[in-house]
C-alpha cells in the first residue's frame, strides 16, 4: 500500500523523527556504515563513555572537537530544509533527532528535540552546568595533536562534550517531550534511521499503537506490517521535498 499524501496534508501534529542517514548527505559520516562509520576507524569504548573521558579527556575531547569540525564546515541538505518548510505548512510539527549536529536547526527548525545530546552543547564533567564555546569556531584535531579540554567558568572542571555516551541515560526533559510527541501526533515521519539504538527506537512503535500513520525514509526498503505503516525508498533529500510536493504544491 503506498502512503497517501492526502495524510500528511491534513494532519493536525506531524513528529520527524531522524537518525544520522538524514545527515550523511551532508557529508556527517555515520556510526554504523560499514564503509564510511565513525566507528570503523575508532574504538567507541576508548572514546564515548565517561570512564574514557576520565582516563584521556584529551583524547576524548580532541575526537569530538575533530567531529565539530566537520559539522561546523557541512551544510543542511535538501532533506533539512524540506523539514522546515514542512513546519509552514501544517498546525504542529515536532522535530525529533538522534543526531548531534545543528543541521536542522540551520535549515531553520526550532525548538528541536536533540535525544542524544549535541556537540554544540558541552557542560562540565564534575559539576554539569553548561559551558558556551561562544565565537570560538571548533579547532580540527589533526593527527597525533591532542587538545585539552577547557575549563569550567564555575569550579574548573574539565568540560566536556554534550553528547549522550555508552552507559548513560537520555535526558528525561528531552525524552518526556518525545514520547508525548509520539503518542499525540497523527503522522511520523522516520527519516534516515534503523530504529536500532534503544530507547530512541520505541519513538515510531509509540506512534503507531496510538494510531498514527508511520512512513519510513531509508536508502534500504523497511519491513512494515499493518495499513498505517509504509516504507518509502530513496535518498532523504530526493524523497522528502517529492513528498512535500505532492503534499502541498
Amino acid at each position: 500500500m503506498e502512503f497517501q499524501t492526502q495524510r500528511l496534508r491534513n494532519a493536525r501534529h506531524v513528529v520527524v523523527f531522524s537518525g544520522a542517514g538524514l545527515s550523511a548527505e551532508s557529508g556527517i559520516a555515520t556510526f554504523r556504515d560499514a564503509l564510511t562509520g565513525l566507528w570503523e576507524h575508532f574504538d567507541p569504548a576508548a572514546l564515548a563513555t565517561a570512564q574514557a573521558f576520565r582516563n584521556d579527556p584529551a583524547l576524548v575531547w580532541s575526537w569530538y572537537e575533530w567531529r565539530r569540525a566537520k559539522v561546523f564546515a557541512a551544510q543542511p541538505n535538501a532533506a533539512h530544509r524540506a523539514i522546515a518548510t514542512l513546519a509552514r505548512c501544517i498546525p504542529r510539527l515536532t522535530v525529533v533527532t538522534q543526531n548531534v549536529d545543528d543541521l536542522l536547526e540551520r535549515a531553520g527548525c526550532s525548538d528541536v528535540l536533540h535525544l542524544h545530546g549535541s556537540l554544540g552543547s558541552p557542560r562540565c564533567f564534575a559539576c554539569a552546568r553548561s559551558y558556551s564555546f561562544g565565537a570560538d569556531q571548533p579547532v580540527e584535531a589533526q593527527e597525533g595533536r591532542r587538545i585539552e579540554p577547557p575549563r569550567c567558568r564555575h569550579c574548573n572542571g574539565k568540560v566536556r562534550p554534550g553528547v549522550v555516551w555508552f552507559g548513560e541515560s537520555l535526558p528525561d526533559d528531552v525524552w518526556r517531550k518525545a514520547v508525548s510527541a509520539a503518542k499525540d501526533c497523527d503522522v511520523l515521519l522516520s527519516v534516515g534511521t534503523s530504529a536500532l539504538v534503544q530507547p530512541a527506537a520505541e519513538i515510531p512503535r509509540m506512534a503507531l499503537q496510538q494510531g498514527a500513520q508511520v512512513v519510513h525514509i531509508n536508502l534500504q526498503p523497511e519491513a512494515v506490517a499493518g495499513d498505517r505503516e509504509f516504507s518509502l525508498t530513496g535518498r532523504a533529500a530526493e524523497v522528502l521535498p517529492r513528498l512535500l510536493e505532492q503534499a502541498f504544491g
